[in-house]
């Protein structure tokens, strides 16, 4: 078994991107710019931020984050939204979920610039990598992805089983496994909350992609031997042995599934690291203009 290291391939990706920025700079081209808009105080979201911000720091972008208070109006956050849509300076922004119950997230999204939108959530973006046609990528299938490539686990011919249909991760994670490209040419079955028996879908699986939001739901017996299995659940579990009063735990079963497989990313230090790492490659992608 060989364990997938998402902080190593993370930090490894971050290098190659700080060597470019570098090299960008030194031919007297724009330095990278990401921002970021976080509405409220979900504790969560703010550590997700702050380690964006860092890791721009690290790779030599400029960033700027934009805190607005919970009690933000949706109009207002728009207005934010447009004057960000409207700074040249501003290569690519996010706007963190989720956002407070009274704003439309789907709203707020829709009215992102496509050519900023780093996130890959939007409409136009989702639509061009349906159509296989250069696009931003959400973050987190775009680090998988990445995961794969490292660590050249054979994906053509294969079959892949993605765990969950969530527009983030499931959905467009099973558009990448089948797409006519070096990384990809599985043949996916995406399963859900209503599938039926699906041990017998798993059992059959090379790839198993478990991103349902689950703690330790996919077990041994749910895996068959040599398969690789990505981890995308973060789970918090009551344990009153940790000082935190809690653990975090994959959407995988990690001790018994890791002695039958090939291949498995650990949680946390798996796709989780990874998905900052990609952020920031959607971002040079924009300040380069590529898409």
């Amino acid at each position: 078994m060989i364990l997938i290291d998402g902080k190593k391939t993370s930090l490894e990706l971050q290098e190659e991107i700080a060597k470019e920025v570098k090299q960008l700079i030194s031919e007297g081209k724009k330095q990278p710019h990401l921002a970021a808009i976080l509405v409220g105080d979900d504790p969560a979201s703010q550590t997700y931020v702050t380690s964006k911000v860092k890791a721009c720091d690290r790779v030599g972008f400029k960033s700027t984050l934009v805190k607005m208070e919970a009690y933000t109006s949706e109009q207002k956050l728009l207005e934010k939204i447009k004057e960000l849509n409207s700074n040249d300076d501003i290569d690519g922004y996010i706007v963190q979920l989720p956002l407070p119950k009274h704003i439309n997230e789907q709203k707020i999204i829709e009215s992102i610039s496509p050519s900023k939108d780093v996130d890959g959530f939007h409409p136009v973006n989702v639509g061009r990598l349906v159509l296989n046609l250069p696009t931003y990528v959400s973050a987190t299938p775009y680090g998988i992805v990445h995961l794969l490539e490292r660590y050249q686990i054979p994906t053509e011919g294969k079959h892949c089983v993605v765990i969950g249909r969530s527009h983030i991760v499931g959905s467009p994670m099973s558009i990448l496994m089948a797409k006519n490209t070096n990384l990809g040419n599985c043949t996916v079955t995406l399963c859900h909350s209503k599938t039926k028996n699906l041990k017998e879908h798993t059992l059959q699986a090379d790839i198993i992609i478990a991103a349902i939001g689950r703690p330790n739901f996919v077990t041994a017996d749910m895996v068959k031997q040599g398969a690789a299995v990505i981890d995308v659940g973060i789970n918090r579990v009551e344990d009153n042995t940790t000082p935190k009063g809690y653990q975090l735990v994959g959407d995988v079963k990690f001790d018994e599934v890791s002695k039958k497989v090939s291949y498995i990313t650990p949680v946390p230090g798996g796709v989780g690291p990874m998905t900052i790492a990609s952020l920031l490659q959607n971002t040079l992608k924009a300040s380069k203009k590529e898409i």
